[in-house]
């Protein structure tokens, strides 16, 4: 994958305060290598390069992919735990694992849906491209209101690519998605594109104004649920960065960091060294506060 400029965020919850940009590889590993252990060949740099970033490195793999870096200087990014979820198992013995309390508030909030939705929950499963189609009219429509957008930048793509590529994977069978109504107007979405037999948690959105039913959770509870029964693929990965709803409805996690790793010029240097202060100082601040609840004081 050749360098191109990418974007580097210093950000204070779901606030991006600064951006700074450096052109870079981006080497992101798959589930399926992290699990392994598998750690690729990082490509070459073109002369006006500046180096890498290596996205969900699992923590055991960083000394040997220092020994792939000699001469760049590595700065992290983040640290977390990247989650997974198996579905080859039974949705009974998934939600076994889930403790009773997060049982008992899960069957809550769908009972609670269902019942403001006329006694029954109206999900809609999408995977052919003429289904697709339509899922991304609505689902495009109702992102362009969700946090996710609007804060994160983070909303389902829209324009033409994005339509023929979805079309291009729903014919190889290579995605699910779908969405939740309520009262014929949809609520939450989530899209899943695969690779192999690994659905990837890329979109999930909903409409702020039925926060109070819970409709994203209710929404992946219930795709959970489909996905264990068709039994089509094997993995659900949630992807880099953590997250309350990532943790809930995984069945594992593996330790991860994202790492910038820089030719040591002077340019590349203050970037890297600004990155980590402002990241430092942000994690400082959280733990000074208390974890979600900065995080939700920066979104008011």
């Amino acid at each position: 994958m050749p360098a191109s400029e990418i974007a580097l965020p210093l950000r204070i919850g779901a606030r991006t305060v600064w951006t700074l940009r450096r052109r870079l590889v981006r080497r992101g590993l798959t589930l399926e290598d992290a699990l392994a252990g598998r750690l690729r060949a990082l490509p070459p740099l073109g002369a006006d390069d500046d180096g890498y970033l290596v996205t969900s490195l699992p923590a055991a793999l960083v000394p040997r992919l220092a020994d792939q870096a000699k001469g760049f200087r590595a700065f992290v990014r983040q640290r977390y735990a990247r989650n997974f979820a198996r579905l080859d198992l039974g949705f009974d013995e998934y939600l076994a694992g889930f403790s009773s309390k997060s049982r008992s508030t899960l069957r809550r909030k769908a009972k609670k849906l269902a019942e403001r939705s006329g006694g029954s929950l109206d999900l809609r499963c999408y995977r052919t491209p003429d289904e697709i189609e339509r899922f991304h009219s609505d689902a495009r429509a109702l992102s362009a209101r969700t946090y996710q957008e609007r804060l994160l930048d983070a909303g389902l793509p829209s324009g033409p690519e994005a339509t023929a590529e979805m079309r291009e994977k729903a014919r190889r069978d290579q995605l699910r998605a779908w969405l939740l109504f309520v009262d014929g107007r949809p609520i939450s979405y989530l899209y899943a594109p695969a690779e192999g037999d690994t659905l990837i948690y890329a979109y999930l959105g909903y409409d702020p104004n039925h926060a109070e039913y819970s409709p994203g959770t209710v929404l992946q509870l219930e795709a959970m649920r489909q996905l264990m029964a068709e039994g089509r693929f094997r993995l659900f990965d949630f992807t880099e960065g953590e997250g309350q709803h990532k943790r809930q409805f995984a069945t594992g996690g593996i330790d991860c960091v994202d790492l910038l790793l820089v030719r040591p010029t002077a340019a590349n240097l203050l970037a890297g060294w600004a990155l980590a202060a402002f990241d430092g100082a942000v994690a400082l601040a959280k733990r000074a506060v208390g974890g979600a609840g900065f995080a939700k004081r920066l979104r008011r």
